[in-house]
């Protein structure tokens, strides 16, 4: 496509769009009064403007029928992660049997490698990439020393080349063939936070099941940004929260990918609950634990109704447009993002960055941008303009041209902040 740095370019391309903005259908922050530009879905996604309601329909319930809203509500909390399991399963490209909404993000990350990561004397490495989100790095060290074997040893992670910010999907596959029948989990995330990096996850994933290795994925920053087919590609299990890209509010509940080859695999070893054990006896209170088929299998506790009310609401507005469509306009927003930026760039010599986000396949929404010695000065001063982004130590700047709610023209407005630099 041939861009233009030009208003009416911009605006031509929000009138054209296969998909329409849902900007309306949401509460965007302010700066000194007015909208902002807000980039920093990658980290928290905006206010569904239905939240409230949503909200309000519980309260009421729990309100006039106190206990008993567990079966007679308006939505009964009993069985209120079956409510999310279909649209959940769209945004992953599961089905819905191998998907739960429970708990928070790193909690599922450790109930998950509980089962999934099973070391012996023989077998006990993980692989993942270096310098991914710091949540990660400690579940891996914990689960390590858990099982008796140090960090150093038992993780091998995966480190971009000299003067290069990615990963090469080769040097990943190397990784895993070299350590081989030593490794017993790899694990990843779909996008590095970091650098907006979209990982090979079919390639990895066969790759590491080609050394008898399970595969599980972190997809914080890749739900709801990228489209998925986790039930096609073979991943054993994944990963995600709720709050970023799937707009579901600060803190709000996590989602799980369990393969449906596990479907039927209660010897999978697991810190077992009440809310998973099987629902047809649940309440016959007995010892033996009996799982749930599927993902709901792993589940512990009752579920957060209030937060999953906000979380049902933003997931039917995906299934409604649908996950194909909104990752491609994303990436529609992303390429005219960086064309303006490059645009920009050229006639402003103020402006000192380099984009480290890999070119397409390699990316969603986000661009990420290794600022120079004056980042922090650019990133305050777009912020003072009302553009609302994300500053990483040392000196990157995170944007994420999320499709549910950003616009082409959003992009140019940005373009002509930084002109004005």
């Amino acid at each position: 496509m041939q861009f233009e740095n030009t208003k009416a370019y911009a605006e031509e391309l929000d009138r054209s769009s296969s998909v329409a903005s849902q900007r309306d259908q949401f509460l965007i922050p302010k700066v000194h009064g007015e909208d902002s530009i807000y980039f920093c879905g990658n980290s928290l996604g905006v206010q569904p403007k239905a939240a409230r309601k949503a909200l309000e329909t519980e309260l009421k319930d729990w309100e006039e029928l106190g206990v008993e809203g567990h079966f007679h509500g308006t939505n009964p909390w009993f069985g209120y992660h079956k409510f999310l399991a279909k649209n959940t399963a769209k945004i992953v490209g599961a089905k819905p049997i191998e998907v739960v909404v429970m708990n928070n993000l790193t909690v599922n990350l450790h109930l998950m490698m509980m089962s999934f990561y099973r070391p012996t004397k023989e077998r006990y490495k993980i692989i993942m990439e270096g310098g991914a989100f710091p949540s990660d790095m400690y579940a891996m060290e914990s689960q390590a020393k858990l099982h008796g074997f140090s960090y150093e040893d038992a993780v091998v992670e995966v480190l971009p080349r000299e003067g290069e910010y990615a990963l090469r999907t080769e040097d990943i596959l190397k990784k895993i063939e070299e350590e081989g029948d030593a490794v017993a989990l790899v694990m990843f995330s779909g996008v590095q936070y970091y650098t907006g990096q979209y990982f090979d996850i079919p390639t990895i994933t066969k790759a590491a099941h080609a050394v008898g290795a399970n595969c599980g994925w972190d997809l914080a920053h890749a739900a709801g940004n990228v489209e998925l087919k986790l039930n096609e590609w073979g991943v054993d299990f994944a990963v995600w929260c709720s709050y970023k890209y799937l707009n579901s509010g600060p803190g709000s509940v996590s989602g799980v990918f369990v393969h449906e080859k596990h479907a039927d695999s209660p010897e999978l070893e697991r810190c077992a609950g009440w809310w998973g054990h099987k629902e047809e006896v649940r309440f016959n209170m007995e010892k033996g634990f009996i799982p749930e088929q599927g993902a709901a299998g792993w589940q512990l506790s009752n579920a957060p109704i209030f937060t999953m009310a906000v979380h049902k609401v933003s997931l039917a507005m995906f299934a409604e447009i649908g996950m194909d469509k909104l990752a491609q306009k994303g990436l529609d927003l992303n390429a005219y993002m960086e064309y303006v930026i490059k645009d920009v760039e050229s006639q402003n010599d103020k402006l000192e960055f380099e984009i480290i986000t890999p070119a397409l396949p390699e990316r969603g929404c986000q661009l990420s941008l290794l600022t120079g010695s004056n980042g922090k000065e650019l990133f305050d001063y777009l912020a003072d303009k009302g553009v609302i982004a994300d500053w990483r130590k040392p000196n990157v700047i995170r944007l994420a041209t999320v499709p549910m709610y950003n616009t082409f023209m959003d992009v140019w407005n940005f373009g002509e902040l930084l002109r004005k630099f």
